[in-house]
C-alpha cells in the first residue's frame, strides 16, 4: 500500500480548469488499477491532495435540486460567477475567495474501503483544525460537513463536502469557509437545506482575516494522522 500523497497548491484557478485537472489525475489512477489486474502487476497508484482557491462560482450535485439556485444567467454574469453541474454527490454549493477548497484524489485502497468512514475522517479534519483555534465543532446528523452549534436554533454550516468515487478513487472533496463573503451564499439554499445559516471562521473568531496557509498547514497536518498518510509537497518535496 503507497500512503505517501504528494501535495499541490494550485492558487486561485477556474473551476472547470481544477475539475479537468482533477480528472485527469483521477484516469491517471485508475488506470494503474486496471493495469495491476490486467497483468497481475503491483505498481503502486500515486495519491493527491490539492488545495485551491477558486473565482466565484456555484456548482450542482449529480442528486442535487437545480432549483436550489436561486439566480438566472444573467444575474450570475452580474455577480461574476458561474455555474457549473458536476459529478459529485450532494446537492448546490459556493465557492470562491476567502475558501479554503481541499480535493484528496486518494486510492482509498492505500487506505482502507469504506467511503462512510473516508467523509468522516475529512470531516474530522476540520473539527480538530476548528479546536486548533479554540471552536468546538460537530457533525449534524444526516447531513455531511462541519457545523456549529448543532441541535440550537442557531445552528450554522462552516464547511460543505462533496465527493465522488469510482473502484476505491476519491475526487472532489471539501469547502471551509476560512474569510469568505458570504453574503454569495444568499444566492442559493446552501447544500439543499433550508433554514440553517452559513459561517466563516473569521466571523466566529471576531476578525477581519484568518491566515489561511496556517489554517491549510493545520488540515494538512490532522490529515497526515488521521489517514495516516506521507504528505509530500512537490514544490520542496517537503515531508509532513
Amino acid at each position: 500500500m503507497n500512503k505517501t500523497v504528494l501535495y499541490k497548491d494550485l492558487g486561485r484557478k477556474d473551476y472547470k480548469e481544477t475539475w479537468d485537472y482533477q480528472e485527469e489525475l483521477f484516469k491517471g489512477i485508475l488506470d494503474v488499477k486496471i493495469k495491476n489486474r490486467r497483468e497481475e502487476a503491483n505498481e503502486p497508484t500515486p495519491n493527491y491532495f490539492l488545495y485551491v482557491e477558486h473565482p466565484h462560482v456555484y456548482t450542482l450535485g449529480k442528486s442535487g435540486d437545480a432549483q436550489n439556485m436561486l439566480l438566472n444567467e444573467e444575474q450570475l454574469k452580474e455577480k461574476g460567477a458561474t455555474f457549473y453541474k458536476i459529478n459529485r454527490g450532494g446537492d448546490i454549493t459556493y465557492h470562491g475567495p476567502g475558501q479554503v477548497v481541499g480535493y484528496p484524489i486518494l486510492d482509498l485502497e492505500n487506505f482502507f474501503t469504506d467511503i462512510h468512514k473516508y467523509l468522516r475522517l475529512l470531516e474530522e479534519c476540520i473539527i480538530l483544525t476548528m479546536a486548533d483555534y479554540g471552536l468546538a465543532a460537530g457533525r449534524s446528523e444526516g447531513e455531511t460537513g462541519v457545523w456549529l452549534d448543532v441541535g440550537t436554533p442557531f445552528v450554522r454550516k462552516i464547511c460543505a463536502m462533496g465527493v465522488r468515487a469510482s473502484r476505491w478513487v476519491t475526487m472532489h472533496g471539501f469547502a471551509f469557509n476560512v474569510n469568505a463573503d458570504l453574503g454569495y451564499f444568499d444566492n442559493i439554499i446552501p447544500c439543499g437545506i433550508r433554514g440553517k445559516g452559513v459561517t466563516s471562521l473569521n466571523v466566529e473568531l471576531g476578525r477581519d482575516y484568518v491566515d489561511e496557509d496556517d489554517v491549510k498547514n493545520k488540515i494538512l497536518q490532522h490529515f497526515s494522522m488521521l489517514f495516516e498518510a506521507h504528505l509530500v509537497q512537490e514544490e520542496e518535496n517537503r515531508l509532513y
